[in-house]
């Protein structure tokens, strides 16, 4: 348990000017439009982008996933005009190599094409983890926040432990699998439990004991290298960042940008609390996990676990709670009025996975749920 404050020293100090940056990685889904099948033409669609678009997209272990990646950003509403850009375009280009593009967090019907491109450590991936490397493909959002300082970023994930299942939940959107409802809100997350890298973070006394952990993970080849520390909170391996990891990829994009502001103000809270000294509650790992499960079992439409308390809470008390929490931060950085409104609007229409379960249910018809993914994937 952390009781004494951190020292400011200039990189620091460096943290503590708002706003924070941010930066956002989405994942995104290609689909055949009739069957609802994943169909294999990233590389056909990522050609199709203008150079400036396709300076911004990656390659993904699945050739039926698309990656974006936005520059670095200060303020929501330039990073609402490069998502929405973004999403557009690759649209586009998908449409044009006769593709749906689709923001869901995991494969609804079936992926029958599974070879990896030819980059070798997608090879390597392949001949070290067998199957589970062939898993259909799974989207995430990934919330990079500046955090330049090695040492405070390890202490930031600690301090995010207690609220990344909430997070989860607000996010989750991928209920579908095989063309059926799974029961779980987040099927993305359960299957991903399959990498030994993924999953909540541990806590760790301090960079040295992260730097220590890791390092002991790749020489047992348990994992391939540090980048494939798939926590869900992390010091990012590219960037100077906080990179959180534990959200499938949203649907509209007004929620992408909802859970970059919440993930900033959680960075920025626990960087606060850090130099005021503020303990870091120890909760056992067992404990954390069982609440992600929860969170990607239930989503927002029941309870979640509450891990300071040890109960389980209705989700949408835990959300007000995770909004008091934070809300100075987001004052500070001028998002408060947008995620309040926001949180509003989720609360009476539903997370992604609490509308596909409507659409389905309401039409009984899952080539309508993918229709409705494609056109609010690419809305403005």
């Amino acid at each position: 348990m952390v009781t004494t404050p951190l020292a400011r020293d200039d990189t620091a100090a460096h943290v503590g000017r708002l706003p924070l940056t941010l930066g956002v990685e989405e994942e995104f889904l290609l689909i055949d439009p009739d069957s609802g099948t994943n169909v294999p033409l990233a590389d056909e669609v990522v050609r199709g982008l203008q150079a400036a678009v396709q300076g911004h997209s990656r390659r993904e272990l699945r050739r039926s996933m698309v990656e974006m990646v936005t520059p670095v950003c200060t303020d929501l509403s330039t990073l609402r005009v490069h998502l929405l850009r973004h999403r557009r375009a690759v649209g586009d280009a998908a449409s044009a190599a006769g593709a749906r593009l689709v923001a869901i967090g995991a494969t609804p019907v079936a992926e029958p094409h599974r070879a990896v491109p030819p980059q070798q450590r997608y090879r390597a991936m392949t001949e070290h983890y067998g199957p589970v490397a062939a898993d259909p493909a799974v989207c995430g959002c990934h919330i990079h926040v500046g955090v330049p300082d090695p040492h405070l970023v390890v202490e930031v994930c600690n301090r995010l432990r207690l609220w990344l299942p909430v997070v989860q939940a607000l996010t989750a959107n991928s209920p579908l699998y095989a063309g059926r409802d799974t029961g779980h809100a987040s099927w993305r997350s359960v299957q991903l439990q399959r990498w030994p890298g993924v999953g909540p973070t541990p806590h760790f006394d301090s960079r040295r004991d992260y730097d220590e952990t890791v390092a002991a993970l790749v020489t047992s080849q348990v994992m391939l290298d540090e980048a494939m520390v798939y926590w869900y909170a992390r010091p990012s391996a590219t960037y100077p960042t906080v990179e959180v990891r534990v959200s499938d990829v949203c649907t509209d994009v007004d929620d992408t940008v909802l859970v970059a502001a919440l993930v900033r103000a959680l960075v920025a809270t626990a960087v606060d609390e850090a130099y005021a000294g503020v303990p870091v509650p120890r909760v056992r790992d067992c404990v954390v996990a069982a609440a992600h499960w929860h969170a990607a079992h239930s989503g927002l439409d029941g309870t979640l676990t509450d891990l300071r308390l040890g109960t389980a809470r209705p989700a949408w008390e835990l959300v007000g709670d995770l909004f008091s929490t934070v809300e100075s931060a987001l004052r500070e950085h001028g998002d408060l009025g947008f995620v309040r409104s926001r949180l509003a609007r989720l609360r009476r229409v539903g997370n992604g996975a609490t509308w596909q379960r409507r659409t389905l249910h309401r039409t009984g018809d899952l080539r309508a749920v993918l229709q409705e993914l494609a056109e609010r994937t690419v809305a403005g």
